[in-house]
């Protein structure tokens, strides 16, 4: 999801951000009423953005001189909502842009969206389908890591896809070609997200029970 500093064509980059930013604009709200009701939930709020921050800084050399990683923004969708990682994604790929030059800031709407706004969507989707299905805890959080994280790929793929279809094959062409890419190291990343996000829930769930009531992570949270 980390699509380099000026990589994007300008008109591309300036509708990514366009389409970004009422998501984070949201977020920002959410989150300033999510603190204002329940202040005790700042560290927990603070750690999902570190988790992410530093699952998706990890990068493994893919094909052709890419490279893949964990997004880690399930574990906040999965708590908090998918509203509330619009901004905290958002904080992070600035502060990846800025200090590991991972993304860029002309690039950052994009990032943003298949990230921050995507990817949580599709996490968070996910878990409340699985709790609805009666699936045990344990399979609704590793679905809901494993597929946000796929789904934020999947989405950079279809953006570097529109900016650069195939000549013959056009977008759908140029999106497989992109989405294979990062297909051999991926699909094992997000396994091993899924399954390092549930040890994180579990043991929050364990011992830190208080914390999560009214969350979205606890049943009718809000989102």
């Amino acid at each position: 999801m980390h699509i380099a500093e000026g990589f994007l064509p300008p008109l591309h980059a300036a509708a990514w951000t366009a389409v970004s930013l009422p998501f984070v604009v949201v977020s920002a709200c959410r989150v300033n009423r999510l603190m204002r009701e329940k202040p005790e939930t700042k560290l927990l709020l603070a750690a999902s953005g570190a988790f992410a921050f530093v699952l998706s800084a990890l990068k493994l050399p893919s094909v052709t001189g890419s490279c893949s990683h964990p997004t880690g923004t399930g574990l906040g969708a999965i708590l908090f909502g998918p509203s509330v990682m619009a901004l905290l994604g958002t904080i992070v790929l600035v502060f990846q842009a800025l200090l590991l030059a991972h993304g860029g800031l002309t690039t950052l709407g994009a990032n943003v969206f298949s990230m921050a706004i995507a990817g949580p969507w599709i996490a968070y989707a996910a878990f409340r389908g699985a709790r609805c299905l009666k699936a045990p805890l344990a399979v609704s959080v590793f679905l809901a890591a494993a597929l946000g994280d796929w789904a934020t790929y999947l989405v950079t793929a279809g953006q570097l896809a529109l900016a650069f279809p195939d000549p013959v094959s056009g977008f759908a062409g140029a999106a497989a070609k992109f989405a294979g890419v990062f297909a051999l190291t991926q699909i094992p990343l997000a396994i091993i997200e899924g399954l390092l996000t549930v040890v994180v829930v579990n043991l929050l769930h364990q011992y830190s029970r208080d914390e999560l009531d009214g969350l979205a992570f606890a049943p009718g949270g809000a989102k």
